[in-house]
């Protein structure tokens, strides 16, 4: 009795980590803080912790149900990529009626507590951002551009503006500077990937800049990006929406992130591209961070 009743936990437990991945909950982890900070930016509105949270998590179900969708519609190409061929639709552990079922849910309850708890401004643009991301890059840009990630990486870039536009109810031209930073911090993330799985792509026959255009032009399209990085990184501090200890937490990390792109391009060693790609994932959540803790811990 004791063995099946740990056969059936080990079993729930599996599938229930399998719906995290379809989830893609490590990606949504760092979009929601993205979204945190630019609540934590933007002016003071009276609104309770709770509708705060409450619509932090709203954000994080959209982006979820974004990323089942992703997954429903890249299954053919995830079953070909290396780094993609156990996701859970690609092996048919999870249907497709399943996961696009799975995905109207999170999507229904999300937009449902974004009208709630945050305003309809902010529902429908965290709308737009979902289909952005789940149809325009997925269905149309991945499979015929290699700018794909450029142009894509806007739907991507959105969550700061949604926190600041859940406060405010309004748009304003301050949270546009943060959607700028991970505007242009995510090209240069992702070709670092691109770089080390070409053969993936290649295979899949999707047309990124590695594949299209090779490994050398992308190390330079990454350096000189990581340097456009760097510069709209000292926005925020040069119009006054951060202070001294952002600006010192942005130099050191994106200097960092320079010279690995430096190292990448004129000193290429073994996995330097993924030491990249894992790197621009802490640069990023270390400079929100820096952000956040500028305004109200210092």
């Amino acid at each position: 009795m004791t063995s099946n009743v740990l056969l059936l936990q080990r079993s729930v437990s599996a599938k229930i980590h399998e719906y995290l991945v379809l989830c893609k909950y490590k990606v949504v982890m760092l979009l929601a803080l993205t979204a945190v900070v630019g609540q934590g930016l933007a002016p003071a509105s009276g609104r309770s912790l709770l509708e705060q949270t409450l619509t932090i998590f709203g954000i994080a179900l959209l982006a979820s149900s974004a990323a089942v969708i992703n997954h429903i519609v890249d299954s053919d190409i995830d079953k070909k990529m290396r780094r993609t061929d156990t996701r859970p639709v690609a092996t048919g552990s999870i249907s497709n009626t399943h996961a696009f079922t799975f995905s109207m849910i999170l999507l229904v309850i999300g937009f449902c507590i974004l009208v709630q708890f945050a305003n309809w401004l902010t529902a429908w643009l965290t709308m737009f951002a979902l289909v952005g991301y789940a149809f325009i890059y997925t269905l149309v840009l991945k499979r015929r551009t290699p700018q794909n990630i450029v142009i894509g990486g806007f739907a991507g870039a959105m969550p700061p503006l949604l926190g600041w536009v859940s406060e405010t109810g309004a748009m304003s031209a301050e949270p546009w500077l943060l959607v700028m930073i991970v505007f242009a911090w995510t090209p240069p993330h992702f070709w670092a990937l691109a770089i080390d799985r070409k053969k993936d792509y290649e295979n899949a026959k999707i047309p990124m800049l590695p594949v299209t255009h090779g490994i050398e032009f992308t190390k330079t399209m990454v350096l000189l990006y990581s340097v456009l990085l760097t510069l709209v990184c000292v926005l925020p501090f040069l119009i006054g929406m951060s202070g001294n200890i952002y600006l010192i937490a942005s130099f050191v990390l994106n200097s960092i992130f320079v010279y690995r792109a430096w190292q990448l391009k004129f000193a290429p060693k073994e996995k330097l591209a993924i030491k990249l790609f894992i790197y621009s994932i802490w640069q990023l959540m270390l400079l929100f961070i820096a952000l956040f803790v500028d305004k109200w811990l210092i």
